[in-house]
C-alpha cells in the first residue's frame, strides 16, 4: 500500500501541467500531507523506516531523492523530535 501511494505521489510530483492540472496536483499533495499529519508518532516512525528502506533499494537516483525527501516534504518529521 505504501509503495502504491508513493508511486502516485511520485507521478503527481513529476507531472507536467499538460498531464495534470497544477491546482489539482497541489490539492492532492496537501491532502496527503494532512493525512500523514494525523498519524501517531509510532506510525510516522514506521513510515519513515519503510521509506528509508525503499530509498536504499531504489536504483533510480531521482526517485531515491524523492523517497529520501518524503518524510520532510510530507510532514512526517514534525513531531519526532
Amino acid at each position: 500500500m505504501a509503495e502504491a501511494l508513493v508511486d502516485v505521489l511520485w507521478f503527481i510530483e513529476g507531472s507536467e501541467d499538460e498531464q495534470m492540472d497544477p491546482d489539482d496536483a497541489v490539492k492532492v499533495l496537501e491532502g496527503v500531507s494532512h493525512l500523514v499529519g494525523q498519524l501517531s508518532v509510532d506510525q510516522r516512525s514506521e513510515w519513515n523506516d519503510l521509506l528509508r528502506t525503499m530509498a536504499e533499494a531504489e536504483s533510480d537516483s531521482a526517485r531515491r531523492e524523492f523517497l529520501e525527501g518524503f518524510p520532510e516534504g510530507f510532514g512526517l518529521l514534525d513531531d519526532e523530535g
